[in-house]
C-alpha cells in the first residue's frame, strides 16, 4: 500500500532521479577500475595502493549494481501483486455472479439449460484467472526468494567493503 502512494505525484521522479544518480556514481567507478588498470598496463610498474583503490572500487561498483538489481525486482514484485489482487477480486465477482445464478434457478427448462451453459462458460473462466493466481503466486514467491537472497548478498559485500576500507588505511598508516 505504502508502495502505491510512492508510485503516485512526485514519487516516479525522484526515484528515477536517484536511480539515475547511482547509475551515474556506478559507471565512474567503472571508468575509474578501467583507468587503473590501464595505468597498470601502460606503466607496468603497479602501485601498491592500485590493487586496494581496485578492490573499493569493484565493491562499490557490485553494491550499486545490487541495489538497482534488487530496486528493479522490487518495482516488478509490487506490479505483480497489484494485478494479483485485481485478479483476485475480478475472480470473487464472477464467484457471486455465479452463486446468484444458483440461487435463483427457476423451475422452466428452457431457463435451466440456458444456465447451465452460463454457469459451465463462467467456471471456465474462474478456472482461467484461479490458475493465473497461482502462476503469479509462484512467481511472486520465487522473485521475493530472490530479492532476500541479494539483499544478504549485498550485506556481506558491504561488510567486506567495510574491511577492505579499514585494511587501506592500515596500510596507509604503515606507509607514513
Amino acid at each position: 500500500m505504502g508502495l502505491d502512494r510512492v508510485k503516485r505525484g512526485r514519487g516516479p521522479i525522484m526515484v528515477w532521479t536517484v536511480a539515475g544518480t547511482v547509475l551515474v556514481v556506478l559507471i565512474s567507478s567503472v571508468y575509474s577500475m578501467i583507468k587503473i588498470q590501464k595505468r597498470g598496463i601502460d606503466d607496468g610498474v603497479v602501485n601498491p595502493t592500485d590493487p586496494v583503490l581496485m578492490a573499493k572500487h569493484l565493491l562499490e561498483a557490485s553494491l550499486m549494481g545490487f541495489i538497482l538489481f534488487l530496486a528493479l525486482m522490487i518495482d516488478r514484485l509490487h506490479h505483480y501483486i497489484r494485478e494479483l489482487r485485481l485478479r483476485r477480486k475480478g475472480m470473487e465477482a464472477i464467484k457471486k455472479q455465479n452463486r446468484g445464478f444458483e440461487d435463483g434457478k427457476t423451475s422452466s427448462s428452457a431457463e435451466i439449460k440456458s444456465m447451465e451453459e452460463e454457469m459451465a462458460v463462467l467456471g471456465a473462466k474462474l478456472k482461467q484467472p484461479e490458475s493465473e493466481i497461482e502462476t503469479k503466486t509462484k512467481e511472486a514467491k520465487a522473485v521475493e526468494t530472490n530479492a532476500e537472497a541479494l539483499r544478504k548478498q549485498s550485506v556481506g559485500f558491504l561488510l567486506e567493503y567495510d574491511r577492505l576500507l579499514e585494511e587501506n588505511q592500515n596500510l596507509r598508516n604503515q606507509l607514513q
